[in-house]
């Protein structure tokens, strides 16, 4: 069985943890499923928000584009199978060995996403924090890394 979860995160706070399960993600299946809660969190946010999401390709296809531009939804552009940039699956991987580390581990798909909601809601803000305001230093460290001319 395949989960797909979406979660925001942002300097001290954070969205609720959604999690559906069962079939291929689409684009149509990520507008109709997590772009409402895009639309949420950016009227909480406000002017400043600027939408991060991992590049899967169902997030990149023009219905999504079309969605978020009607929505006046700014999307921050940065290269597709750049983990480096991607906040999220640092908090993933935190929640993952939360989920991983309980006493009694999920057993069936009711018990993993009660877990993985539990565990969320558990996360440290200062380890959200941390993770948003690295932000600028992986962006700097990758331009030094990979930008201008390259010795041979």
């Amino acid at each position: 069985m395949q989960y797909h979860g979406w979660a925001g995160i942002m300097i001290n706070d954070r969205t609720r943890l959604h999690v559906v399960e069962n079939g291929t993600m689409t684009g149509q299946r990520y507008i109709d499923e997590f772009l409402p809660r895009v639309r949420l969190f950016r009227g909480v946010v406000g002017d400043k928000f600027v939408f991060m999401d991992d590049n899967a390709t169902c997030h990149r296809t023009l219905a999504v584009q079309d969605c978020l531009d009607s929505e006046g939804i700014q999307r921050l552009v940065w290269p597709a199978r750049s983990p480096d940039l991607n906040l999220i699956e640092n908090v993933w991987d935190a929640l993952g060995r939360q989920v991983a580390g309980r006493n009694y581990p999920p057993t069936n798909k009711n018990t993993l996403i009660r877990a993985l909601t539990e565990e969320w809601d558990k996360l440290s803000q200062q380890l959200l924090d941390n993770v948003v305001q690295i932000m600028v230093r992986r962006v700097e460290c990758c331009i030094i890394l990979y930008s201008g001319h390259i010795p041979y």
